[in-house]
């Protein structure tokens, strides 16, 4: 790589992290701090070894990434994994134990609840406040104030104290300032999920526009949600990074790993990695005239992991005779049929599947144990087929796939046996706009004059 390479490559870095650890003292009791701070210097003083009052918790192992300008970066992990302490490191309001964050232009952040915010102080006072340590001068809070008080839309609550406030109405406020900031990187905690459904969407909405040039951090357990906003996904375990790659690839180790966790030391989970295929139609494909939704089987394929107790041997879609096909335009009355195998007994097995876009958002799915009353006891070595008859939506032009699994349990408490992900692959091509993630068939749409000139 040329100099000049290396300049431009270093120019193009929003966020680096090198190295970095951070250690809390953890004390017992409140008197152990002044202990610490006084007896070990009085030993040393005397010629004594010294000793500790506290505990060592590293929140934070040697975390190394780039962020790289206009990325939006998703961090994922547990609770207690080290997220929001990296990301107050990143923001600057904790410092390391040792390495170096390094970050390139202004940065805005909406972390725990509250943070920044003076509870004394009215929503106007705090709007001032928190836009001047953001950068802002008075005069730039001014020609944005009216604009920050629309966004957050908290009426007269203005003028309180914001120690009276909602949890909803503190992420209201907070995110108005940090949208009206000029911010080149945003980082955004679990903050959001504390809001209600129309502040969410705006958010949401702004954030889908700031992505077009600013550099976001978005911290959440919903991989849903890192699947659609993020390209790259950073999962921290135990603060350890234990992976750093594209998003589909990060959130689908993070499953799998969550899914371990379920089961201890009592079954090793067993990895699928996907193998490469080339789509071919089949030749029972049927093309429409001006639409075509094309599906290949891919189970040998797909990526996912088996615990051994059972799992996934075929996915069929038909039509509504039952006869395989592989091309289909939506709106039809279609029939998938998932085909598993058990190695070991299962009190009450469910098997089910769901269709994602590109992003990895779930479009729509279904499970046996809704319609599968009561739960049916199944032996070892018993082959399972689960028939699912449902109209087939109206999908945009794209690609999708689809995830299958079974387990044993309910819907609310189940351990996953078999999940398969990317078990068929659909591809949508039609001349026609749909709008929305799912579109649905339409019987009639008319316009008529009902008044006025001709």
């Amino acid at each position: 790589m040329s100099s000049n390479q290396a300049v431009e490559d270093q120019s193009e870095l929003a966020i680096r992290v090198s190295n970095v650890t951070k250690c809390f003292q953890v004390y017992e009791q409140p008197q152990d701090r002044l202990k610490q701070a006084i007896l070990p210097r009085l030993k040393r003083f005397v010629g004594r070894p010294g000793y500790t009052y506290y505990r060592e918790f590293w929140a934070l192992k040697g975390i190394n990434f780039e962020v790289r300008r206009g990325d939006t970066v998703g961090i994922i992990g547990r609770n207690g994994s080290g997220k929001s302490t990296l990301l107050q490191i990143i923001c600057g309001t904790l410092q390391p134990t040792s390495g170096e964050v390094t970050v390139r232009g202004r940065v805005a952040a909406l972390l725990e609840l509250g943070a920044g915010f003076n509870p004394e102080f009215t929503g106007r006072e705090n709007v001032y406040m928190s836009a001047s340590i953001l950068g802002l001068t008075r005069e730039q809070v001014d020609q944005r104030y009216e604009d920050i008080v629309a966004f957050a839309d908290i009426g007269d609550f203005l003028e309180q104290p914001v120690k009276t406030y909602s949890s909803g109405m503190y992420v209201r406020l907070a995110f108005a300032v940090i949208a009206h900031v000029d911010a080149d990187i945003l980082v955004i905690d679990e903050a959001l999920a504390v809001g209600d459904a129309i502040f969410v969407q705006k958010c949401m909405r702004f954030l889908r526009k700031f992505r077009e040039n600013g550099t976001l951090l978005f911290v959440s357990h919903d991989t849903s949600s890192v699947l659609n906003f993020c390209q790259s996904a950073v999962w921290l375990d135990r603060g350890e990074m234990r992976m750093h790659g594209l998003a589909q690839e990060t959130c689908n180790a993070y499953i799998e790993y969550c899914s371990q966790e379920v089961y201890g030391d009592t079954v090793k989970l067993q990895s699928r990695q996907s193998g490469k295929r080339e789509a071919k139609v089949s030749p029972m494909a049927r093309v429409e005239q001006d639409v075509k939704v094309e599906l290949f089987d891919n189970v040998a394929n797909s990526s996912g992991w088996q615990s051994g107790v059972a799992n996934i041997v075929s996915v069929t879609l038909c039509n509504g005779d039952g006869e395989p096909f592989s091309s289909f335009a939506g709106g039809e009355d279609v029939l998938l049929k998932i085909r598993a195998t058990t190695h070991q007994a299962l009190e009450s097995p469910l098997i089910g599947f769901f269709v994602k876009d590109r992003l990895g958002q779930s479009l729509f799915g279904e499970h046996t144990y809704t319609y599968i009353q009561p739960p049916m006891q199944v032996e070892a070595g018993t082959t399972l087929e689960a028939s699912f008859r449902f109209t087939l939506p109206l999908l945009p032009n794209g690609e999708y796939s689809m995830t299958v699994s079974i387990a044993d349990g309910d819907p609310y408490t189940n351990t996953q046996h078999a999940w398969l992900h990317d078990a068929v692959l659909i591809r949508v091509a039609s001349p026609k706009l749909r709008y929305g993630l799912v579109g649905i068939p339409f019987d009639e749409v008319t316009m008529v004059r009902t008044g006025g000139s001709a």
